[in-house]
């Protein structure tokens, strides 16, 4: 890369874009790297405050921005996510389908902490909408270090540090739980709230089934929602450390294997996820009924694309988990 001025450059390759910006009205490239530059170039490019220019001298010792940020693009883009042409040495990725975005945070810090190199998403395994960019990335400066973008390369890998899980589809079993409603002695508010969670990401509440408080009655419910089939099973209420709250014990009894119950979460401290064979069971806090957000909406998204959770993925919840 070499500078010259303005009046020099006839005939000269640019080897960046220049940006035109008039508030209000564009922000774009007036000159896109490797236009040849001409004499009626010249006036645009002084108005354009540029009184000298770049030119490309290419000795294989570094990259082109744009160049880099492909690289950038190779090591990030993993399945269902679309990229972007390359623009003033920018790519975005945007995701193709709706679902939960993915991105591995370790490789990610590591490809950052590398001098000169940018790249920048959104929260990891938040939910996304087609369309909606995930990602950008380029490097700093115009052109940069090929030893460099090795360095990067290889502390990427083989595998694209981000994607886009889509949801799957479930046959859904509810059980909500407690006498008061069992008897009929007040409404449940607890069913409505549930569905139109699910009716979000367009499913439905399956089967739904009533328990007294007794671990026995929860229990007996819940084997029989396994039994048809059910692929998710939710328990809402009695999830308390009261003595009188039993769904824990009766999830417990099923032979489930428990990830967690108790998350670093508010409200939803006293969620609870558990597996049996590959049918996740959930206990459900009185607080997903009215809250508008619980650690409940963090987790069911991840869960609708089929990820099999650990107790990592709830003890790492804690910076972020105020909501």
């Amino acid at each position: 890369m070499k500078e010259i001025k303005v009046e020099d450059a006839v005939g000269q390759i640019l080897c960046h874009d220049i940006t035109q910006i008039v508030r209000g009205v564009v922000k774009d490239a007036k000159f896109r790297k490797g236009h040849i530059i001409t004499a009626e170039d010249i006036p645009e490019l002084l108005k354009l405050g540029k009184e000298h220019i770049f030119i490309w001298e290419n000795d294989d010792s570094k990259f082109h921005e744009n160049d880099a940020a492909e690289i950038l693009r190779g090591i990030c883009k993993g399945e269902n996510l679309l990229a972007s042409e390359v623009k003033e040495g920018k790519i975005e990725l945007k995701a193709a389908c709706d679902g939960v975005f993915y991105v591995d945070t370790d490789k990610l810090n590591a490809i950052n902490a590398v001098d000169e190199i940018c790249i920048a998403t959104v929260q990891n395994h938040i939910p996304i909408r087609a369309g909606k960019s995930v990602s950008g990335m380029r490097v700093i400066p115009l052109v940069i270090d090929k030893a460099k973008m090795e360095r990067v390369k290889k502390i990427a890998g083989d595998i694209p540090l981000m994607n886009v899980l889509p949801y799957k589809k479930f046959k859904v079993g509810l059980i909500v739980t407690g006498s008061e409603i069992f008897y009929n002695r007040i409404e449940d508010t607890f069913t409505p709230v549930i569905e139109a969670k699910f009716k979000r990401f367009g499913l439905n509440v399956d089967e739904r089934r009533l328990s007294d408080d007794s671990k026995e009655m929860t229990h007996e419910k819940i084997s029989e929602l396994l039994d048809l089939g059910c692929e998710m099973i939710l328990c809402t209420g009695g999830m308390s450390v009261d003595p009188d709250d039993k769904t824990p014990a009766a999830i417990i009894s099923t032979g489930a294997d428990v990830v967690t119950y108790g998350v670093p979460v508010l409200p939803g401290a006293m969620f609870m996820l558990a597996y049996k064979g590959n049918v996740p069971i959930m206990g459900l806090p009185g607080c997903v009924m009215f809250c508008s957000k619980t650690v409940f909406d963090m987790i069911l998204p991840r869960i609708l694309t089929g990820e099999r959770l650990t107790r990592k993925d709830f003890t790492t919840l804690g910076v972020g988990g105020l909501l």
